[in-house]
């Protein structure tokens, strides 16, 4: 007997879909099928023809089709949640492209029907989440060696785009249409990695720049500084104008220190004992071993880097393995559709201290303010439709 796979459809067919569309049916996804294709534009039936699957111009079609054993969402940023919704409650399995909304209040109607329905598989797309230098970073800080999270910062600046790139689409970078700019196109998997990895910080203050480099309405850089609460703090700073660009992570521990750079080296420093402890039992010529360099101080810390791999291409049909995967076998999910709420939570608490030029907090994260204030850009936009409270 041939080993069970899933049928699975794409809704929406740009870039992203058409990339996934090619690798399904290109095979690389052992447990997996292409299966349909849905989009409003008619042309793109050819597409789909070319595949030889079913083609639909309504999603509500495609899911009621019984072609599809699930979807994925491959669409602009404010439909993921009512299509994933509109999935579920048709007892049809969802992989929710990255970010799971725009904003909280949309989310977390989607995990309460998530939440209703155990029985089907709601993931989100966390490609990142299957980089093996972010799962060991993760699993190392978790598993307390190097002690607890002092300080963390992380520079990505590597999302340089030309003007053209926002002007070939109405709805890009704009606030009814895309609902932000860098924060949420292109740092969501840092944000997500950032508290996946060193937790999920209680407030924030951040200034941002709204068409700083660019002619557009939403922000092109930020600034944030979070606390993590226990004394922890963290920077983020990210921006769409660097053409260069950095990226570079920083963790601060009790008992040493992470750094990540370019996503691919990773250069740890392990004290040899807690920092405070050290501290108190130094004398000054330990002090000097180490301002004056070239001495010998593996007494008191010792590094080493590692060179990664990048496995870009393998990330995406790894996340559908494993969306797949659960849903034959219960293999757990890589990102769960719940993980999804936190980087939607903290974009929105940097855009809400952002517009109020004030510390927002996000444990306690106050959703009737931030739309309120999102409706009013929308407002001022003329072109969409405000959002609804939920």
């Amino acid at each position: 007997m041939a080993d069970p796979k899933i049928r699975l459809g794409i809704i929406g067919l740009g870039a992203q879909g058409g990339y996934y569309a090619g690798f399904l049916a290109a095979g690389k996804v052992g447990n997996t099928v292409l299966a349909a294709i849905c989009d409003t534009d008619e042309s793109k039936r050819a597409v789909a023809d070319g595949y030889g699957v079913p083609f639909h111009t309504d999603y509500l079609a495609l899911l009621d089709s019984g072609d599809v054993d699930a979807v994925v969402t491959t669409v602009p940023h404010y439909l993921h949640p009512q299509m994933a919704i509109d999935a579920l409650v048709r007892g049809v399995h969802v992989l929710v492209e990255k970010p799971a909304g725009v904003y909280t209040g949309q989310v977390r109607k989607l995990l309460d029907t998530a939440a209703a329905h155990p029985e089907l598989t709601t993931a989100i797309m966390f490609n990142q989440r299957t980089n093996a230098l972010y799962r060991d970073l993760r699993a190392l800080v978790a598993g307390g060696t190097l002690g607890k999270v002092r300080h963390t910062s992380w520079i990505i600046t590597t999302w340089w785009r030309p003007q053209g790139y926002y002007d070939q689409s109405h709805w890009r970078a704009t606030w009814g249409g895309e609902g932000g700019g860098v924060l949420v196109n292109q740092a969501p998997h840092q944000l997500d990695l950032w508290q996946w990895i060193c937790g999920i910080p209680t407030s924030v203050f951040a200034k941002l720049a709204f068409g700083f480099q660019r002619d557009i309405a939403v922000e092109d850089e930020v600034t944030a500084v979070v606390d993590f609460g226990g004394g922890a703090t963290g920077t983020f700073i990210t921006c769409t104008h660097d053409l260069p660009g950095t990226d570079r992570l920083e963790i601060l521990l009790d008992q040493g220190k992470i750094v990540v750079e370019d996503s691919q080296r990773v250069t740890v420093t392990r004290l040899s004992a807690p920092e405070r402890e050290l501290s108190e039992r130094m004398d000054m010529s330990d002090v000097m071993r180490i301002f004056t360099g070239g001495a010998d101080t593996s007494d008191l810390m010792t590094t080493t880097t590692t060179t990664y791999e990048s496995a870009w291409s393998d990330q995406h049909p790894a996340v559908i393995e494993n969306f797949s995967a659960h849903i034959l076998d219960g293999t757990p999910l890589i990102a769960p559709v719940d993980d999804g709420i936190h980087g939607v939570r903290l974009a929105n608490a940097i855009h809400l201290s952002g517009w109020t030029g004030r510390e927002v907090a996000i444990t306690d994260f106050d959703e009737a303010s931030y739309l309120v204030e999102l409706n009013k850009r929308i407002t001022a936009e003329g072109t969409f439709a405000v959002r609804e409270e939920n």
